[in-house]
């Protein structure tokens, strides 16, 4: 027979014992900007017991690919970074088990752009070129105005995008060269790039590629680069000294800046559902939602939520007239013949027609 002693001994060991094996641990896939503060990841444990661990796979496209490449055998639970652009991609993959969170009714209409749920809107940028001032101030050359600047001498050898078939960003920017130029007429979206190519503009792999080696800001030799709106902002937040006005500047202007809108969804072969629905929810929570912006610079779409003072004066959102879009419909319908054509008239040089 146990002593009363023994017995509360043993009792609370298989207690605990039992709690280690019930804890979950949630793996969650997303792209090489994801970032969030510890304590709110904290904060989700803590109330759930649930366990996360992140998964960095790439730029955004590259972590698609990534996802496709082991849907049969998953990786993770979770996807984060699948953006409107890209939404196509995912679901001819057949990536994801939908969800309905119970927390979209706090998420604005607009911002819903998957009526299946595969995805859940987590957050929103604007994806435009930004503009080095101090390149253009010291060169004593006007900053570009248009897109259709950028392909004329005075910005020759001046451009650095990313690669549409491996970046979000970059998939941005041809979706809305798309939207602006057309497919057809006397000049369509890929006699755009067929000018953009002959000026020497650079294409790289991915967004930290383009900011952090390319653009001139940070050594390179491109003073304008396909960032986000709320680049400028970041700069100031993130600056050594404190500054009086940011470093860079937003080109806006007609149908040139790109909404877009980055959603979480679980993949198919999760055997964490009900954890991995959890961490969905979490994700449009006020805490979670208020942590975006300093994070990851781009904006929250829970409605109400504030933001750094930073942003207020130092980032902008682009009017309807300066945004591009495009259903999501019609890019699924066309975004494997369009990237073909990119790679044709950008990478291999050929004539657009």
């Amino acid at each position: 027979m146990f002593s009363s002693s023994r017995l509360k001994v043993f009792v609370l060991s298989a207690l605990i014992l039992m709690s280690a094996a019930s804890a979950q641990t949630l793996t969650v896939l997303t792209h090489d900007s994801f970032a969030i503060s510890e304590e709110v990841i904290a904060k989700f444990t803590q109330e759930t017991g649930i366990e996360v661990e992140f998964i960095a796979g790439g730029d955004a496209g590259e972590t698609l690919n990534r996802a496709i490449l082991t849907k049969n055998n998953p990786i993770a639970d979770v996807l984060y970074g699948v953006d409107n652009s890209l939404l196509a991609r995912a679901k001819a993959a057949d990536l994801f088990e939908p969800y309905e969170s119970p927390v979209l009714d706090q998420v604005a209409s607009r911002y819903q752009f998957d009526p299946e749920h595969s995805l859940t809107p987590t957050n929103v940028g604007y994806v435009n070129f930004n503009i080095d001032k101090a390149y253009f101030a010291e060169q004593g050359v006007t900053p570009p105005a248009d897109l259709m600047d950028l392909t004329q001498a005075a910005y020759k050898g001046l451009t650095v995008v990313e690669n549409p078939a491996t970046s979000s960003p970059g998939l941005a920017f041809m979706l809305a060269t798309i939207a602006r130029f057309g497919e057809t007429g006397d000049y369509t979206w890929l006699d755009y790039w067929a000018e953009l190519r002959d000026n020497e503009l650079m294409v790289v792999s991915g967004w930290n590629d383009a900011y952090y080696s390319a653009f001139s800001l940070y050594g390179g030799d491109r003073p304008i680069v396909l960032s986000y709106a709320s680049s400028p902002a970041a700069e100031v937040m993130f600056a050594e000294a404190p500054l009086s006005e940011a470093p860079t500047a937003n080109l806006f202007c007609e149908t040139c800046v790109f909404e877009q809108i980055e959603g979480v969804g679980i993949l198919k072969g999760s055997k964490h559902r009900q954890e991995a629905q959890a961490f969905i929810d979490f994700m449009l929570s006020e805490d979670f939602q208020a942590d975006i912006a300093a994070n990851m610079f781009v904006y929250p779409v829970r409605e109400g939520t504030p933001l750094p003072e930073a942003f207020l004066d130092y980032s902008q959102i682009p009017s309807e007239e300066e945004s591009a879009s495009l259903e999501p419909s019609e890019i699924e319908g066309n975004l494997k013949t369009w990237l073909l054509d990119w790679t044709r008239v950008v990478e291999q040089g050929q004539a657009p027609r």
